[in-house]
């Protein structure tokens, strides 16, 4: 039989297409186009020749990769970076930290040319170095949702700056009455602001508030440890939307959504709730 133990079906075309097997009840993902369950890669630089063997074998598990910080403007290679994703069905993602230098030297119509000729079609508005105004920040989702897919980020880069959950809400809520396709909760590649304190363990009473507020399937939740994606996977199901994942942990991270991993295989799979 091609159903789970739940009665969902198993997606036997998808695992046949990549030669895999389908013989274990295991929670259903949804195909890409996503709109749930989304994996967001921070890309460091990765070679070229790294970047292509990864996507030949791991694209039907990522739904954006972002070019991280600035490094998009030093790249010698995004032309290829950004074909490279396109042709694999992955959104590539320029990082925030370039669009707030930019709009700090009042550069962002220059950044937006830049950005289209070379083929990007997604852009992070983030605030981490706390330069934009909610007004300016607003402004600036509603100016590139016309023309780009928005990824708006709430939270500081600092852990010093005090994380304030009601706060956090209003801007993410802000965000997306401006425009954003997605809000993303800060945690860095270190894990160990916003969402989460200097220790990497999450801020459960903010996550929680943002649950309450926010349709869950419009939030990414950056999630660079395994604990945190752990968290967040036994909190809201395999469907949960994370970000911020390394290249390396896309595959393991699959593995959590589905219950293979010690970490979730008895919340996923024995009446948890399956990603529902």
């Amino acid at each position: 039989m091609n159903t789970l133990v739940d009665g969902a079906p198993r997606p036997t075309e998808k695992t046949r297409s990549h030669g895999l097997p389908d013989f274990l009840s295991v929670p259903q993902r949804d195909p890409k186009p996503r709109q749930r369950g989304l994996t967001h890669v921070l890309d460091k630089g990765t070679p070229i020749a790294l970047l292509e063997a990864f996507l030949d074998t791991q694209a039907h598990l990522v739904d954006y990769l972002k070019i991280g910080w600035g490094t998009a403007y030093i790249d010698p290679v995004l032309r290829e970076r950004i074909a490279l994703c396109s042709a694999a069905d992955v959104r590539l993602c320029l990082g925030g930290t370039l669009l707030e230098v930019s709009a700090a030297q009042g550069r962002i119509a220059e950044l937006c040319r830049w950005a289209s000729a070379a083929g990007v079609h997604a852009l992070e508005v983030s605030n981490g170095l706390q330069l934009l105004t909610p007004t300016e920040k607003a402004r600036l989702i509603r100016t590139l949702a016309q023309d780009f897919v928005v990824l708006a980020e709430t939270g500081a880069k600092a852990d010093d700056v005090p994380v304030v959950a009601d706060d956090w809400v209003r801007e993410l809520e802000a965000d997306l009455d401006s425009g954003a396709d997605l809000v993303i909760a800060e945690g860095r590649e270190s894990g160990t602001v916003g969402l989460y304190d200097t220790r990497g363990d999450v801020r459960a009473d903010l996550v929680e508030a943002i649950a309450r507020r926010l349709p869950l399937d419009r939030v990414l939740f950056e999630a660079p440890r395994k604990s945190q994606q752990v968290w967040l996977i036994s909190r809201f199901g395999s469907q949960t939307n994370l970000g911020n994942v390394s290249l390396e942990e896309v595959l393991p991270l699959e593995t959590c959504r589905l219950g293979l991993r010690a970490d979730t295989a008895e919340a996923l799979t024995t009446g948890g709730r399956r990603g529902a």
